[in-house]
């Protein structure tokens, strides 16, 4: 990719200046107990995030097929375009202008494996595909050096996949209650958020920063935590299927939310674990799950909702992860799913809040709420809509994804600049933390 680089919003935007030929730059209802969230812990208990119901009109398309791909052969490399330097390129734009189109791709995807270890199928995907992140799934009690040990191979298959040389982000899901993937000897056992919302800043500060040096210890260096959603009373609650049922909310009130949001998260820090604030724009107000259910609609939020505060301040601090969540936004963007919605994405936190870090979907394998698109199409509207990185807890889904990114942005030069813009704000993430 030949590049120039323009300042917009704050930051560098990848634009091409020489394209080569064919542009080779190529949860759950109320009433009986809900169903757990599945996105990123899939057993015994709620996972990353989740959402509520009334579907739009105009919601999904026909129902298609997902797309999982059946087979993980390496595809051929496709040499990107080389850019041209700026004044003083940054390591991540060097390392950008080094990598092919794949490479970028990687960079791009998280893909989910299981915290008790990877699969021989599991690296053989993110080998072939060069993924540059994976996330830890399910439950797992072999402890901080048991995880180690998982972390050390996977880390093993990613850089050894690579050509070029970058660190790779390793997450899991450490909220508390009923949503702690890693366990045993080692990790502390965390109390739910709701419990965590009722000690004072600097309590949950020190003991979100012991949690992040377990973690740490581990190999994690990104927790998809914490949940700044604000369930709007203890009455509705037991009927927010997602957040409420399982007491993932810090409170019952903005304020108390955002202090937890803003105390957690500097723990984390701390401690070298990057928090993700996550479901925005929020998923306090819905009842039905996104994992489990589709059309989730949210009917109440605006694009200036009071209950957006948590997420704001969270940004301001400096924070360098959101997590949209799956959900509708009637009164926001009533067609798109907040993963499709470029009013969410771009609108919203880039320009709204002036968010500049990495927009990263909740799972968009396994939800049913996406279920009406296949893989490939999931994929490429995430992007296109904004998003910076998309997860995968299924990794048998994600070589399917990989190649219709691949695909388009080999034939659509505006595609293949939206896929140089999101590699980019994630290898700056991985300089500022590496």
């Amino acid at each position: 990719m030949n590049t120039t680089h323009v300042q917009t919003t704050g930051r560098y935007k990848v634009l091409p200046l020489l394209l080569l030929p064919a542009m080779i730059l190529a949860g759950c209802t109320s009433g009986p107990p809900p169903a757990a969230p599945s996105s990123s812990a899939t057993t015994s208990g709620p996972a990353a995030s989740n959402t509520t119901a009334v579907p739009p009109a105009s919601s999904a398309p026909a129902s298609a097929p997902a797309q999982s791909a059946t087979q993980s052969q390496k595809p051929s490399r496709t040499p990107a375009t080389q850019p041209t330097p700026s004044a003083q390129p940054s390591t991540a734009e060097k390392t950008l202008a080094s990598m092919t189109l794949e490479e970028r791709i990687g960079q791009v995807l998280m893909v989910g494996i299981p915290a008790t270890g990877s699969t021989a199928a599991d690296r053989s995907t993110i080998a072939s595909h060069e993924l540059g992140n994976v996330f830890l799934k399910g439950r797992s009690s072999a402890g901080t050096a048991g995880t180690a040990a998982v972390v050390k191979r996977v880390e093993a298959t990613i850089s050894g996949a690579l050509e070029t040389e970058v660190e790779a982000f390793v997450a899991t899901d450490q909220e508390g209650g009923y949503v702690q993937v890693l366990k045993g000897s080692g990790f502390s056992t965390l109390p739910t958020a709701l419990t965590q919302g009722s000690w004072d800043a600097a309590t949950l500060r020190d003991r979100a920063t012991t949690w992040g040096n377990e973690l740490a210890k581990a190999g994690i260096n990104v927790n998809l935590a914490p949940v700044a959603d604000t369930v709007p009373s203890a009455a509705f609650a037991p009927s927010n299927g997602p957040i409420g049922y399982w007491k993932r909310e810090f409170g019952y009130d903005t304020g108390t939310v955002s202090a937890a949001t803003q105390a957690f998260s500097a723990g984390m820090l701390a401690a070298g674990v990057d928090p993700v604030i996550k479901h925005f724009p929020g998923l306090g107000r819905v009842t039905k799950n996104t994992d489990t259910a589709k059309n989730v609609t949210d009917t109440k939020t605006t694009r200036n909702d009071p209950y957006l505060k948590p997420f704001a301040e969270g940004i301001a601090a400096g924070n360098d992860w959101v997590m949209v969540s799956n959900a509708y936004y009637s009164k926001i963007d009533a067609k798109n799913i907040a993963p499709f919605s470029s009013t969410i994405m771009r609108s919203m936190l880039r320009d709204d809040l002036g968010f500049e870090g990495i927009i990263i979907s909740d799972d968009m394998c396994a939800a049913a709420q996406l279920g009406p698109w296949a893989g490939g199409t999931r994929a490429q509207r995430f992007f296109e809509a904004g998003g910076t990185m998309l997860l995968c807890v299924d990794a048998v889904d994600v070589p399917g994804m990989a190649e219709a990114l691949r695909s388009k942005a080999t034939s659509d030069p505006e595609f293949a600049e939206t896929i140089n813009d999101a590699a980019l704000r994630v290898l700056e993430v991985k300089e500022k933390k590496f």
